[in-house]
């Protein structure tokens, strides 16, 4: 029997939260525990001089039907989906690719039929074709409001569907990355779209340095500005668990390291009754690895009445032998699952009762 998502997401989602005392004391796996399934993104290199271009199955592709199978057999039920603005709309303010928004389509169709969310991720980090900043170049934030009522069009009769409005923007000012945000809401809302929308901060939406005050300004601050006339948003953050919080380096700094990094920022939810996704998150095979993972995720189940769920980084076809990829190799699964599975909520979504008004 299919849920009622628009009444199971009033309650895990909307903001009238039930109070923290009684949240944190609900054991086991996050309502939304899944992984990124990354390949929409790779065919574009960052430097526009090599003057790649798209070709499906060759230099990208989306999450394959054999992939979610998979992964919701391991019990995950929430699938970020990486793709590129630049494939979706190769000019902007003009009409979606109609071949590569049926591709997209017909993989998020697939997930979204078994009842999984998925979380649809233009991987670009606030720039079109690299280094166009959104607001503070030729590409403007109407441009990026425009795609946004574009997909927005394309998805909004699927409540299994979140809108997460960019990966990871950085180098910019902050308060004109929430601009560009605010405008790429507005213009979702006014295609009558009502799904989930995901915010990510600026400075790579880092939850460590979420409170932190620099030239850019801070997240803690400026989010602030953040409106949807439905209120029907959460925060995305991602972290990482290596010395500088990049997740470049095979190393892990020490076992509290995840749970430390992301404290601030759950104080500062709280004060502010937000909630929020780790969208990105990961550790290599290495020496304490598993115990640094699994206190990370067990803070975060005390913490549920911020954390909606997370999505592993990550998992695909084309990463070869990539420290943190989750795709089985030669029918084997990779360390990592064993270690997430006790943190695995399962392929169904929650059934979810009424909350209570703060």
């Amino acid at each position: 029997m299919g849920l009622n998502l628009s009444r199971v997401f009033i309650s895990v989602v909307s903001l009238g939260l039930v109070t923290a005392a009684r949240e944190r004391v609900a054991a086991g796996p996050l309502p939304l525990t899944g992984v990124n399934i990354a390949g929409g993104e790779f065919w574009w290199s960052g430097n526009p001089k090599r003057k790649v271009h798209p070709q499906y199955g060759v230099n990208y592709s989306y999450p394959t039907r054999s992939e979610i199978d998979y992964f919701a057999a391991q019990g995950m039920n929430f699938f970020r989906y990486q793709f590129l603005w630049e494939t979706l709309q190769p000019k902007p303010r003009t009409p979606l690719d109609k071949t590569d928004l049926a591709r997209l389509r017909a993989s998020v169709r697939f997930a979204t039929s078994k009842e999984l969310v998925v979380l649809l991720d233009p991987h670009d980090y606030a720039r079109y074709y690299g280094t166009n900043i959104i607001g503070a170049s030729r590409i403007t934030a109407g441009d990026f409001a425009d795609f946004w009522r574009r997909l927005a069009l394309a998805f909004k009769d699927d409540s299994h569907v979140w809108f997460g409005l960019m990966n990871e923007p950085h180098n910019m000012p902050t308060q004109l990355w929430f601009d560009d945000a605010n405008d790429a809401i507005a213009a979702i809302r006014a295609a009558g779209a009502k799904n989930m929308i995901l915010v990510p901060g600026n400075s790579w939406t880092g939850a460590h340095s979420w409170l932190a005050e620099n030239h850019e300004g801070s997240n803690a601050k400026h989010i602030l500005s953040v409106k949807d006339p439905l209120n029907h948003w959460a925060i995305e953050v991602h972290q990482y668990l290596d010395a500088d919080s990049s997740g470049t380096h095979r190393s892990v700094v020490r076992p509290a390291v995840g749970a430390d990094r992301l404290r601030s920022f759950v104080t500062w939810c709280r004060q502010h009754h937000r909630r929020a996704v780790l969208g990105e998150f990961a550790v290599p095979v290495v020496p304490g690895a598993e115990e640094a993972l699994n206190d990370m995720l067990q803070s975060m189940e005390r913490d549920r009445d911020v954390w909606l769920g997370w999505t592993w980084w990550a998992a695909g076809a084309r990463w070869g032998n990539y420290m943190f990829s989750l795709e089985p190799e030669h029918g084997q699964d990779k360390p990592q699952m064993a270690w997430l599975r006790p943190h695995l909520h399962g392929a169904r979504l929650p059934a979810v009762s009424a909350g209570s008004a703060p």
